[in-house]
């Protein structure tokens, strides 16, 4: 069995916001659960074969389910610190194959964590006709922007993703900027979560 990436799944429902509906998952729901897909791939935070348990037999699946319960905006950004801030604190039991009935079995006592190999963030920006540019944007600044973008990056520095849902453009010089920024973010964030998972970590 080939090991797959982690299966994200992002969920607006009413309760956080007027603006959704019940029913199946909207368009914005889609794009975020895509956008995140994206930002696993890219980003490369853990390898398939990580989740490999046995090669060509058994193979970890993890499901990431984003569920809104206040929504304001910048969905992107939060989705994306969840993920990074949930997997850092995955513990996956020990699976062994046993030879002589070929079944796997599950040491629950005994758990490892995941080998994340980078730190993606993303920095979400609602433009304003190219001219100014709001880090962070509540629903109503994204509702009156002429348009967004987000940057990922991983904490080399590397671009991992740039996200922009059409709107109006942006010079090469302002999207410098987004990136210069979003370097900046990625240290606070990376350090906001490192002290999270280490304050609820048993002692």
């Amino acid at each position: 069995m080939p090991a797959d990436a982690p299966v994200p799944n992002v969920d607006l429902p009413p309760l956080c916001s007027s603006r959704f509906r019940p029913g199946p998952p909207g368009e914005e729901a889609q794009a975020a659960s895509q956008f995140i897909a994206d930002v696993i791939e890219n980003s490369e935070i853990i390898m398939k074969e990580d989740l490999c348990i046995a090669n060509g037999k058994l193979a970890w699946v993890l499901y990431c389910d984003f569920i809104c319960l206040d929504y304001d905006g910048n969905i992107l950004d939060a989705c994306t610190f969840a993920l990074l801030a949930a997997l850092k604190n995955v513990q996956l039991p020990t699976v062994t194959i046993n030879e002589e009935t070929g079944l796997a079995e599950v040491d629950l006592k005994q758990t490892n964590p995941l080998n994340i190999r980078k730190h993606p963030v993303a920095t979400s920006f609602a433009v304003f006709d190219d001219t100014i540019l709001i880090v962070d944007p509540t629903a109503e600044e994204e509702d009156l922007a002429t348009g967004t973008v987000t940057i990922v990056m991983d904490e080399e520095g590397r671009l991992c993703s740039v996200h922009k849902p059409g709107g109006s453009g942006l010079t090469a010089a302002k999207l410098q900027d987004c990136i210069t920024r979003a370097v900046t973010r990625h240290k606070e964030v990376k350090k906001l979560i490192n002290k999270v998972i280490k304050s609820i970590k048993p002692k």
